[in-house]
């Protein structure tokens, strides 16, 4: 990234472990968020907050992720919720939704939320009464509305901390990623090299 790494203290220490313990590495991103890791905490509450009484399923949920990071061009989550979403459906669902496409195997549902995404990320201003209608015909209430717009907004938020620092994908998120998820993630920045990825606290 293109801050320096952060002073060693007992918060940063314990963001880096925990990355650790989650992934077998220290993400990129974690370097980042070290900076304050207070809001790193604050970030992951709030996520758990929204995510843990809503409605939408996994599935949804990564939908609106992979639709938020290919519509900024975020390589970062979009590789990581790629895999994710293909674990949830299958490779070609997130292969369509990171190419801004449909699959068959994708419900009205999924479509129509995909596509409110997609326009809200673009553009905010430019959404209408009608695209919320799309979405109550697919199925969609409004809180549930709400919750999709709230978690999309979320993400957007932190894919651009992480894209405006220069955090590059972890090589490991791209040697796991799903051959159609590689193939569609022609966006953003590229990923780490073997020679700068790391796997140690201390790295």
């Amino acid at each position: 990234m293109f801050l320096a790494p952060p002073e060693t203290t007992p918060e940063v220490e314990a963001i880096y472990k925990a990355s650790l313990a989650g992934s077998g590495y220290v993400m990129n991103l974690a370097r980042a968020w070290a900076w304050r890791p207070d809001v790193f905490e604050g970030f992951a509450a709030l996520r758990n907050q929204l995510t843990d009484r809503s409605s939408l399923t996994a599935r949804e949920k990564a939908i609106v992720v992979c639709a938020t990071a290919a519509t900024l061009g975020d390589s970062y989550c979009a590789l990581a919720w790629g895999a994710k979403l293909a674990q949830a459906a299958d490779e070609a669902v997130a292969g369509a939704v990171l190419s801004a496409r449909e699959s068959e195997s994708m419900s009205a549902r999924e479509k129509a939320l995909a596509a409110w995404v997609r326009k809200m990320v673009h553009d905010p201003n430019g959404t209408t009464a009608r695209d919320l209608e799309s979405l109550r015909a697919a199925g969609f209430d409004d809180r549930e509305i709400a919750e999709a717009t709230m978690f999309a907004a979320f993400r957007l938020a932190f894919s651009v901390f992480n894209d405006a620092l220069g955090a590059r994908p972890d090589l490991e998120l791209l040697e796991a990623a799903p051959v159609a998820v590689r193939k569609a993630v022609a966006f953003g920045r590229r990923a780490s090299d073997r020679s700068s990825a790391c796997g140690g606290v201390a790295s």
